[in-house]
């Protein structure tokens, strides 16, 4: 046989993986079992199995051990690399341990060993990614630009995009296992399905495309990520995370009454081409959610989804049951549309006469005026209120709410000679309050007339009065039904949203929230384990990066679980692993008794 040249020589022993004995820990078979359990549970190395069934060439190692040494390796060392999940599988595991994985007794003794076992653990991640991968490709070296495109427009058609959906709900499955573990503990009882949605850059060592010699990235399908408001973009991958969240509840700032406790869990992971199928990718997290049982309250998104067509985000989180807190561009403020009469006023729908003054008060207000408003547009935000019609009945299964006019009902904010007009007083309504009242009393005051602002009419309405049929539906009707799609009127339903924007109570839903999707965002690239280091998860391609990030975020809402446990009970997640869900699940163990499951499970092989 030939000798290999002496360049390959030299290069194969800088890429050999080393020990590094002073660093390396016996990792306790509790924390093995722990995360087998969750493994196991998501159901991701069943479904590889079966995908890699019938493929040609040797088996070789199994997905599991590989995936479950990968979530090791990011446990202890913060990274998702195949030489980290080499070291811990050969030289941090327990006898016991190893059996469960199928890992030989004796550790590699020699160079050659260790490179035979490592390059093991690499054909197996190579077996899984390319089972996976819509359009297989060689990662290792940059393809002419031609060819680059015909791949990457593999994902594209209908065969990639089923193969990539597939990719996306395997990944997603074995995050939202941690959120249901924390869910049948009893652990998100006190959250009330409040979410913030939002996308996050996850930078890659590949160099983007050539402008000078025709070659494309070895990340074919990765893009440019852009953050709200900086011109300089990131070559990578978007990922968008769902985050536990909840509202501010009123009362002075500073005060603790009424907080709630939950571990702010990331629920939810899809990794895509930047700016592309933002909308979907949100929606597929919501329903993947909604699949769980968990309730559903307000999803607030920042303006890259309040820009999305109204059916690939805003219509679909209607009809699932979440109400919307949105931001808008300084174009988008102020008057936004109309529908069935009423005129739609940043998001909200307001009696067709309410003065032009209050309605274009934000109009192509920028940014920096809205963040730090002044006297003058917060007294006009202020006065608007009484104008917004006023919800007579939430949302149905199909997200369509009724609203009603406001000097409707028994307690109308404004005075109306139309609505008067229409519907005079009669024995079931009560007429004028009477004329002697209460002055100290603060709600009587409020609820007089005097105190309510009168809507001024056209001139020659007053000299010919409109009949009921003439007007429109929001005046004539008793209330409205405003679906979530609004009927086709796509700026209505792409615009609206169920909190008055800039008012107190938008504050207190809006900024929390948001606050909550930078705060999983700082705790997930932290310096512990940081998922926007691309040295922390070296494999190339779409695939292996989606599965290496799905990894370190289910380590990162384990992680979570644990530091919220023990500030709040004292306890560790080993600690109660009698309890169902943890301990391994393999298909051996599913046979013994649970009680015995997560301290003596027999190997698997």
């Amino acid at each position: 046989m030939r000798a290999r040249p002496e360049s390959d020589q030299l290069a194969a022993r800088a890429l050999r993986p080393r020990v590094r004995p002073g660093r390396l820990t016996e990792i306790p078979d509790s924390k093995v079992g722990q995360l087998l359990a969750v493994l196991d549970r998501s159901g991701l190395p069943g479904q590889l199995e079966d995908i890699l069934a019938g493929r040609p060439g040797p088996s070789g190692i199994r997905p599991r051990t590989v995936l479950a040494g990968l979530m090791l390796a990011v446990y202890y060392t913060g990274r998702a690399t195949i030489a980290d999940a080499w070291r811990v599988l050969h030289f941090g595991l327990r006898p016991t341990a190893r059996a469960w994985l199928g890992i030989p007794e004796q550790a590699p003794a020699t160079a050659r060993e260790g490179i035979a076992a490592s390059r093991r653990l690499y054909q197996g991640l190579d077996r899984i990614t390319s089972a996976l991968d819509p359009a297989r490709c060689d990662r290792r070296r940059r393809l002419p630009q031609a060819d680059a495109n015909a791949h990457a427009a593999a994902w594209k058609d209908k065969a990639g995009r089923t193969a990539a959906d597939r990719l996306q709900r395997l990944a997603n499955d074995l995050v939202l296992t941690t959120v249901q573990l924390a869910q049948e503990r009893g652990h998100l009882r006190a959250w009330r399905g409040d979410v913030g949605v939002d996308a996050t850059a996850i930078p890659v060592m590949a160099k983007p495309d050539s402008e000078h010699s025709d070659s494309a990235s070895v990340e074919i399908t990765a893009g440019w990520h852009f953050s709200g408001g900086s011109d300089k973009g990131i070559f990578g991958y978007s990922a968008t995370l769902l985050v536990a969240a909840h509202t501010r509840p009123p009362g002075p700032a500073g005060k603790t009454q009424g907080l709630v406790e939950y571990p702010q869990l990331c629920l939810g992971l899809v990794l895509d081409t930047p700016t592309v199928r933002t909308g979907p990718n949100a929606i597929t997290l919501l329903r993947h959610l909604t699949e769980l049982g968990l309730p559903t309250g307000t999803c607030a998104a920042d303006r890259a989804y309040t820009g999305c067509a109204p059916a690939n985000f805003q219509i679909p989180a209607r009809r699932l049951g979440y109400r919307l807190a949105l931001d808008y561009k300084a174009e988008d403020r102020g008057v936004q549309g109309s529908w069935q009469g009423a005129v739609l006023v940043d998001g909200s729908l307001a009696c067709p006469h309410i003065p032009a003054a209050l309605a274009n008060a934000t109009h192509r207000a920028n940014d920096k005026a809205v963040r730090l408003r002044s006297d003058e547009l917060n007294q006009a935000i202020a006065q608007r209120e009484p104008y917004f019609l006023k919800l007579k009945q939430n949302a149905d299964a199909r997200g369509t709410i009724r609203l009603q006019c406001p000097a409707a009902g028994p307690s109308p904010s404004v005075n109306c000679p139309r609505r008067d007009r229409l519907r005079p007083h009669s024995p079931r309504t009560p007429g004028p309050p009477q004329a002697v009242i209460k002055l100290g009393d603060t709600r009587t005051r409020a609820s007089h007339p005097a105190a309510r602002p009168t809507i001024q009419l056209p001139e020659n309405e007053w000299l010919a009065p409109k009949t009921k049929e003439e007007l429109p539906s929001v005046c004539g009707a008793s209330a409205i039904s405003v679906p979530a799609d609004a009927g086709g009127d796509l700026k209505t339903a792409k615009f609206r949203q169920d909190s008055r924007y800039l008012s107190s109570v938008w504050d207190r839903t809006y900024k929390p929230i948001r606050s909550h999707n930078e705060g999983i965002n700082g705790r997930l690239k932290s310096a512990e384990m940081d998922i926007g280091s691309p040295k922390h998860r070296r494999a190339p391609g779409q695939v292996a990066q989606t599965l290496l990030i799905a990894i370190m975020i289910s380590i990162g809402n384990l992680d979570i679980l644990e530091s919220w446990l023990f500030r709040s009970t004292g306890e560790h997640l080993t600690d109660i692993d009698d309890e169902p869900g943890y301990g391994p699940l393999s298909p051996a163990c599913e046979s013994q008794p649970r009680h015995n499951a997560g301290r003596h499970p027999p190997p698997t092989h």
